[in-house]
């Protein structure tokens, strides 16, 4: 079996688009659902059952459907209410909501595993729930959890390939193209492969290297 790398020799500057996209996409869908779902952990540990259960509601439904169902649905379905996003903005919203149902367990388990004894030394200086959560619980948890939101960070590359079924120049959007241009069924996608590889290698070393930082303080 003879394999033939040469059309990188033209096509590279479209792997590189798609990378700078992959890339763009994924740093929105992480910020975005990383605040979201910092929202809806607080919501879950809410005493408003009600508030507890529209949570829970929203991350059963987001974590049980698949994330290419999201997509089309947010890209295509919500015009029938006329919403009609571009597809980047789509993509976006796709992968926030997305993210945000996953981070909003990290971070609940992240705050629940705080003892309690500082939450309860916060109140007795006389500082609110709010205050509490805000300045001594919640540094704390982000902390603790900057390795799942790392390993989330690196889920969303990987599931940003799914977008191209709306016609964003990601990665794989990218692969495709060059596959039909080139008749080349196989290289394209290795190279694309190795994109991502890239991509989340490179992505997991500097949150590593965050991480041990963070640690050594």
């Amino acid at each position: 079996m003879h394999f033939d790398y040469s059309f990188l020799g033209e096509y590279w500057p479209t792997y590189l688009r798609g990378a700078w996209h992959t890339l763009q996409l994924s740093f929105f869908g992480v910020i975005l659902g990383t605040l979201l779902g910092v929202g809806f952990a607080l919501l879950r540990i809410s005493r408003v059952r009600l508030l507890q259960f529209l949570a829970m509601a929203y991350i059963e439904v987001i974590r049980g459907t698949p994330f290419m169902v999201q997509i089309l649905i947010i890209h295509f379905g919500l015009t029938e209410f006329g919403i009609d996003l571009p597809p980047f903005m789509s993509a976006v919203v796709a992968l926030t909501i997305n993210s945000a149902a996953y981070m909003a367990e990290v971070f609940r388990a992240g705050i629940e595993a705080i003892d309690k004894g500082q939450t309860e030394a916060a109140r007795s200086l006389g500082m609110t729930r709010g205050m509490t959560m805000r300045l001594i619980v919640l540094p704390q948890a982000f902390r603790s959890m900057l390795p799942a939101i790392g390993n989330e960070f690196i889920v969303i590359i990987k599931d940003s390939s799914l977008v191209s079924v709306i016609g964003i120049a990601e990665l794989m959007y990218s692969a495709r193209t060059v596959q039909g241009i080139t008749y080349q069924p196989m290289e394209p996608l290795i190279a694309a492969a190795a994109g991502y590889f890239i991509l989340t290698f490179t992505v997991s070393k500097l949150l590593g290297a965050l991480e041990r930082r963070l640690g050594s303080r």
